[in-house]
């Protein structure tokens, strides 16, 4: 369980851990305790810095910090999966899209609009520990988004998304990851936390929907870009209430 939850870590931060992908794949669902503790700190770094710090340069600074400490692995993903939907043609030359490794203009866009939105949500949170709750459920929620998506989607295309998929493919693991996800969720967030659990799974079979449309399914970049749209969505809505 050690090694396993060490491979998850390493997969989704840049949290010196050892690891590999077929072990994160099959630890997938242990996603959300991943983004508990990434939660936790990045909640923690914002909780400071609103002490002292006008909520504005609050909001770039944790939009900043939540990149870092993420590797950008998904904002890059939800770069490539804009990329992807809006490029012409057929789902194969979709997908070759999302795979060019030169991020288009609608890729570019996306992301400065998903920074700018997470930016401007975060500096409304009014800083303390609302702003901490508010952060460590949206990673939470924006970890079990992945994990949803990879138990009832299916692959578009050969590759890393396709060991995560197999892995889910046990119905059991989604329990224990929706276990894991619901306890923070209900503790911290009560009433609110669970109106933002029912945007996070709607949002989810949204862009699931949109992606089988597109692509034929679900790949490691609509997984990624899952996570970035989620976790805003979430904290939009946990700082609107």
């Amino acid at each position: 369980m050690f090694s396993g939850f060490s491979s998850v870590l390493s997969f989704l931060t840049i949290i010196p851990s050892s690891g590999s992908l077929d072990g994160a794949a099959r630890h997938m669902y242990l996603f959300p305790a991943v983004g508990l503790i990434v939660g936790l700190i990045v909640g923690s770094v914002a909780f400071g810095l609103s002490l002292f710090l006008d909520p504005l340069l609050v909001g770039v600074v944790v939009a900043a910090f939540i990149a870092i400490i993420t590797g950008i692995h998904h904002t890059d993903g939800l770069a490539d999966f804009a990329d992807g939907l809006m490029a012409k043609g057929n789902s194969s030359y979709k997908l070759a899209a999302m795979k060019d490794v030169s991020t288009g203009s609608a890729g570019v866009v996306s992301v400065v609009l998903y920074m700018a939105g997470l930016i401007a949500a975060i500096s409304l949170a009014g800083g303390g520990l609302d702003l901490l709750y508010a952060l460590l459920i949206s990673e939470v929620l924006a970890k079990f988004s992945m994990v949803l998506m990879a138990c009832i989607g299916r692959s578009a295309a050969h590759g890393s998304n396709s060991l995560f998929i197999l892995a889910m493919k046990d119905k059991r693991r989604l329990v224990v990851s929706f276990v894991i996800m619901l306890v923070p969720v209900v503790v911290l967030g009560g009433a609110d936390g669970l109106l933002a659990l029912g945007v996070v799974v709607a949002f989810t079979l949204f862009i699931l929907g949109v992606a089988t449309k597109s692509f034929g399914g679900i790949t490691g970049d609509v997984l990624g870009a899952s996570n970035e749209i989620t976790r805003l969505a979430c904290v939009m809505v946990l700082v609107s209430i």
